[in-house]
C-alpha cells in the first residue's frame, strides 16, 4: 500500500514526513492518548536536538495521525518513540510508517531495526511481530518509570549484508550476452 493512498473508507491520503516544531501538540495529544508513562514536550525536544534523532509524522487532512522517534546508529536505526493515534489505528497507517523506515535501511547503509517494547504491551509486541520483527532479548528493569522489563525487537535485512551493500552495474544489466 503506498503512502500516498487512501487506507481505509472515508480517510483522506496518508503524507509521511519529517515533524517539525509546530507538529509538536497533535503529536504530545497521540502520545498521551496511547502510553500510561507518556513522554512530555521536554523529552521529545531533548531527543530531537540530538543529531542522530529524526522524527517522522503521519498526518492525513493535515491533521496529525501517527508518530515515530527513531536514532540512526552505525550499523541500525532504533525506534525510541512510535504511536498511532488511537482513532485512528488499525487502518494500515502503522504498517505504512514502519515500511517507511524499512526503506530507510539501504539508503542508509544499515542492516537493521531495533525497539524495545514493554513486557505488558501485548499490542505493540503483535504488530511490530506481523512487520516481521523478532523478540531476540529480554531487558530487565529496562523503563526507569516503573522497572517494567522489556522486549528487544529486531527487523533484519534478511539478504546478506555485503551484497546488499554492493555496488551494482546498471548498464551492464542491458548489455547483450
Amino acid at each position: 500500500m503506498g503512502a500516498g493512498r487512501a487506507l481505509a473508507k472515508g480517510t483522506g491520503k496518508l503524507h509521511i514526513r519529517w515533524m517539525i516544531r509546530r507538529d509538536m501538540a497533535e503529536v504530545l495529544a497521540a502520545e498521551l492518548a496511547s502510553f500510561e508513562y507518556a513522554w512530555t514536550e521536554e523529552d521529545f525536544l531533548r531527543c530531537l536536538r540530538q543529531r542522530n534523532c529524526i522524527g517522522m509524522v503521519a498526518e492525513i487532512n493535515d491533521r496529525i495521525v501517527g508518530f515515530m522517534i527513531y536514532e540512526l546508529h552505525k550499523g541500525k536505526l532504533h525506534v525510541l518513540n512510535f504511536a498511532v493515534a488511537p482513532a485512528h489505528r488499525r487502518t494500515g497507517i502503522g504498517r505504512v510508517m514502519v515500511k517507511k523506515l524499512i526503506g530507510k535501511l539501504v539508503t542508509h547503509k544499515r542492516s537493521k531495526i531495533t525497539l524495545a517494547v514493554r513486557e505488558r504491551n501485548l499490542t505493540a509486541q503483535l504488530f511490530f511481530r506481523g512487520q516481521d520483527f523478532k523478540a531476540v532479548r529480554v531487558l530487565r528493569d529496562y523503563y526507569e518509570d516503573s522497572r517494567e522489563d522489556a522486549f528487544l525487537m529486531e527487523y533484519v535485512v534478511e539478504e546478506d549484508e555485503d551484497a546488499l551493500f554492493a555496488p551494482v552495474n546498471r548498464i551492464a544489466q542491458f548489455e547483450e550476452k
